[in-house]
């Protein structure tokens, strides 16, 4: 049995159903394109089973495998509306120097913007 992270089995549910969805999204789009799992696997140079965590939205795959999917799909653009960035982020430039580095290089109480 594999291990697990804490932010995998923390992952809250909502966050569960949205893989869970993208997966069933990009599953369609490969029906739709008549294309196998195996077809896909090798057009994304990963397994079989790589894929398959994919379309089932499991937490654990690889966010650039399904990069690759969407723009295979011609959707890399729909990536880009993920999380957009706020306006008053543009214009602030942190920098980290070794001087204010907390802890164990953890960022301290004091460097949290939000």
């Amino acid at each position: 049995m594999s291990k697990q992270s804490g932010a995998i089995k923390g992952l809250h549910p909502e966050a569960l159903e949205s893989l869970e969805h993208l997966g069933q999204r990009i599953r369609a789009q490969r029906i739709a394109c008549g294309w196998t799992i195996k077809q896909m696997a090798e057009r994304l140079y990963c397994s079989q089973n790589t894929y398959r965590s994919i379309e089932m939205g499991k937490p654990t795959a690889s966010i650039g495998v399904m990069a690759s999917s969407l723009w295979l799909f011609g959707q890399l653009d729909s990536l880009n509306t993920v999380a957009p960035i706020p306006i008053e982020a543009v214009t602030i430039k942190r920098v980290r120097t070794r001087k204010n580095m907390g802890q164990g290089h953890l960022i301290s109480e004091a460097e949290r913007d939000c």
